[in-house]
């Protein structure tokens, strides 16, 4: 008996860590003011220590908890910040709005900003434990920059509270069904579209088919970027929503060597 409460404590503490460690959403970024980030220089360093990830082990990891990962973590950190930013400052938004008859708001900033938010954590997660741990932290920029653009913009405390709540469903329910589209077929995608980036109301199907091969080649282009660089620069570029040419999003055929290396 005793036992088992010891148990069911340590569960509630790991799970008040873990609500303690995960930043709190905000509704109001503001696409027209870009809060500019100092990056630190942060020394590389590769821990050659290999861990045995047993089953107590994952359990921590499933409650936010990680052990030691093959790169520095605060290395990983910054990556992730700057991947985030790369989702915030290498997107032309303007462009989406007209492409996809979006209202200039705040809120379709941010169902722009977390499409791309959403395509670098699945791009991330199949990097083993050191891209989930970074996907962590791309999420938590993502939600420190919302904040700040909401208190840039005067937004009261108790307006933020609010509109952060909503955005987190927002969020949350975005990634359950790009999750889903991305594993499934167009259709299925398209659908995931209409309901969070259109918000139920694109009667233009042209929209969706250029939202669902955006997607697509998105998601060719940076799964063949090298997981390592990612992890240590969080460096990714995009590919234009409009391609000049078509060709230019395929990948390139690496040269094929024989015995002799020749």
């Amino acid at each position: 008996g005793r036992r088992a409460l010891d148990q069911e404590a340590c569960f509630r503490a790991l799970a008040a860590c873990q609500q303690a460690g995960v930043s709190s959403p905000l509704v109001t970024p503001c696409r027209t003011l870009h809060v500019a980030t100092q990056l630190r220089n942060v020394k590389e360093t590769r821990q050659h220590t290999e861990e045995e990830v047993g089953a107590f082990t994952k359990l921590i990891e499933a409650m936010g908890f990680t052990g030691p990962l093959k790169y520095n973590k605060w290395k990983i950190k910054i990556a992730a910040l700057r991947m985030y930013t790369c989702c915030v400052e290498r997107i032309n938004y303007d462009e989406f709005f007209e492409k996809c008859t979006l209202p200039d708001t705040l809120n379709s900033w941010f169902l722009v900003a977390q499409l791309h938010v959403w395509m670098c954590l699945v791009r991330m997660r199949q990097e083993g434990r050191e891209g989930k741990y970074m996907c962590r932290y791309i999420v938590h920029s993502m939600w420190e920059d919302v904040e700040q653009r909401s208190k840039i913009m005067g937004i009261d405390a108790i307006h933020r509270k609010e509109a952060m709540k909503a955005m987190t469903e927002t969020f949350y329910a975005a990634i359950f069904g790009y999750d889903e589209g991305i594993l499934s077929d167009d259709c299925v995608l398209a659908a995931a579209l209409w309901r969070n980036l259109f918000n139920r109301q694109c009667e233009d199907p042209r929209q969706l088919e250029l939202m669902v091969e955006y997607i697509r080649k998105q998601m060719q282009y940076i799964d063949a970027l090298d997981g390592d660089d990612l992890l240590l620069t969080g460096e990714v570029k995009w590919r234009p929503l409009v391609e000049e040419n078509a060709q230019s999003i395929l990948k390139v055929v690496k040269p094929t060597y024989n015995d002799a290396g020749l």
